[in-house]
């Protein structure tokens, strides 16, 4: 737990010293001028430092008078907050002034919480997102708690490299956390604040820990996203060096590990990590397979044939799109391209091409900004498949699968992620599947938190919706529209206009695309044009 959480008791209670800090404290350091066995040496890239807010500010200004750091500190995280969001730190711009006077590096942190009513009502529509939905609303709210938190570092000067995000329990402002809907609901607040931080040009990463984490957020898995991880009160010397070690809560690369006692909290970085910039993580957009370029909005991906150039749309987050812009030459050399969202766990989302010629599975790595890494082949033989879809994350272990179906049998199979750009063994998860002439995968379509598909029945023309059961099968499938096939494109790349509910496009025989915003429920809304134009343009995806 952090400062602010920590000693939100009396000022007695804040004052008492641990009784095994000091010898805990001293092991520890001990063991980093050391090597640590099976490890490299932390002695020369690892800084010791310490995180420092409102308890550290004088009694007569609401804190409770606890020493700043030690000369020796190498580095500083300055909290932002006094304890909740829509707060400040009263001695923010002191403490500030002390890091600079003493050289001493500073990344800043600030608290995540579970707006009140109030605030709900008055930030739910101040952001970037629509607030027609509870969904929207909540994102809002998580992008206002990180605007107040922006302004108050403009306001004393401050620009640190890093912005840590603090989510842990707050008693003052309970997160709810009796369901797996209220995990997801938490997860919007955390969301919208990345976004923020990610729109005003800071790094972020997250701070918390393992029970913490997964009683608020469900566990939630944000490898591409880096982790400050405490280790609270040491239980045996090393213990915070092991936080550096171990996976983190999130599936993020550790570069700070924390411990504390009752008087200071103790910070050490992880090496290689040397207290510098960190790169500005890619989009977590919740069930998005589709946003490429990194800016929170869902795109459209889509080959020109005639030149065999690929073109990314980028969303303009509302239910429009930006010009197209040219992202890949020579395209036409694949007959099967799909978004299945970030499938090696970096926190880009790729793309999956497979080549005509060969059957080869080739997996595009995205690099977050509307670019690739270098491709790697991680399949053979896939022409035996007529339809390859990216559902999202389909068996509920958050890692993003493939559903493929056998051309000559209809069989749907899952191919699992690994969440490390390979799979698991595949699963046969549906038969009769050659009587569809279109198969995407939108995300959540009901609002039950798991991964649907949609399907465009050849014969008739019919719409079904096959509800996943978050395990890796079904429920009950439902019919959500007719007359479908008078559309030549049926795709979907999660939610198009802001709502945070998934949508699908659909290209008519006169080239004009639509949007039929999702309902949420598992229907649609009334239909929106987005533009004319798009017959010159296969696949769409």
């Amino acid at each position: 737990m952090d400062a602010e959480g920590r000693h939100s008791g009396s000022q007695s209670r804040a004052r008492r010293s641990g009784k095994r800090s000091l010898t805990a404290v001293l092991v520890f350091l001990a063991l980093l001028l050391a090597s640590v066995p099976g490890t490299p040496s932390a002695q020369a890239a690892s800084l010791s430092g310490h995180d420092i807010s409102w308890p550290q500010c004088p009694t007569a200004v609401g804190g409770y008078g606890l020493p700043l750091p030690p000369a020796s500190s190498q580095f500083v995280i300055i909290g932002l907050t006094k304890g909740l969001p829509f707060t400040e730190n009263p001695c923010l711009a002191s403490q500030v002034d002390w890091a600079r006077t003493n050289g001493k590096p500073a990344h800043a942190y600030t608290m995540a919480a579970f707006p009140t009513p109030a605030q709900l009502a008055t930030y739910g529509t101040r952001g970037p997102w629509s607030a027609a939905t509870r969904a929207g609303q909540l994102s809002n709210v998580g992008y206002a708690e990180a605007r107040f938190a922006i302004d108050s570092l403009a306001r004393v000067g401050f620009a640190p490299p890093v912005v840590w995000i603090d989510v842990e329990p707050r008693p003052a402002q309970p997160w709810p956390t009796a369901s797996a809907a209220q995990q997801r609901d938490n997860r919007y607040i955390i969301e919208g604040i990345m976004r923020a931080l990610r729109d005003a040009k800071f790094s972020y990463g997250l701070y918390s820990y393992e029970s913490g984490w997964a009683g608020i957020t469900g566990s939630w898995r944000l490898p591409g996203v880096p982790v400050w991880a405490t280790a609270g009160r040491l239980d045996y010397p090393g213990e915070a060096l092991d936080r550096c070690r171990q996976p983190s809560f999130s599936g993020g690369r550790v570069y700070i590990s924390q411990w504390y006692d009752d008087t200071r909290d103790y910070d050490l970085t992880c090496d290689p990590y040397a207290f510098t910039p960190l790169p500005i993580p890619a989009s977590t957009l919740s069930g998005s397979t589709g946003d490429f370029n990194g800016d929170w909005n869902t795109d459209i991906l889509a080959r020109l044939p005639a030149t065999g150039e690929l073109r990314m749309y980028p969303g303009n987050g509302r239910g429009g799109r930006l010009p197209g812009v040219v992202i890949g030459k020579g395209w036409n050399i694949f007959n099967a391209l799909e978004t299945p969202g970030d499938f090696n766990g970096d926190g880009a989302l790729d793309i999956i091409a497979r080549e005509t010629s060969t059957g080869y599975l080739w997996l595009y790595r995205g690099n977050g900004t509307g670019g690739f890494l270098p491709r790697i082949r991680i399949g053979n033989g896939w022409n035996i498949f007529s339809a390859i879809v990216g559902p999202g994350d389909f068996n509920g272990d958050q890692r993003v699968d493939v559903l493929a179906r056998e051309r000559a049998t209809g069989y749907l199979w899952l191919y699992r992620g690994n969440g490390t750009g390979g799979w698991l063994p595949r699963i046969r998860v549906g038969s009769g599947w050659n009587i569809f002439n279109a198969i995407v995968g939108p995300g959540d379509m009901n609002g039950d938190g798991a991964a649907d598909l949609l399907a465009r029945e050849s014969a008739t023309g019919y719409l079904w919706l096959y509800r996943g059961n978050g395990a890796g099968g079904w429920l009950p499938r439902a019919r959500v529209g007719s007359g479908w096939n008078v559309m030549t494109a049926v795709v979907s790349p999660g939610d198009f206009n802001g709502d945070r509910r998934p949508d699908l496009l659909a290209r008519d025989g006169t080239g004009v695309l639509w949007l039929y915003p999702g309902s949420g429920t598992g229907g649609f809304l009334s239909r929106i044009p987005v533009g004319p134009g798009w017959n010159g343009l296969s696949p769409l995806f």
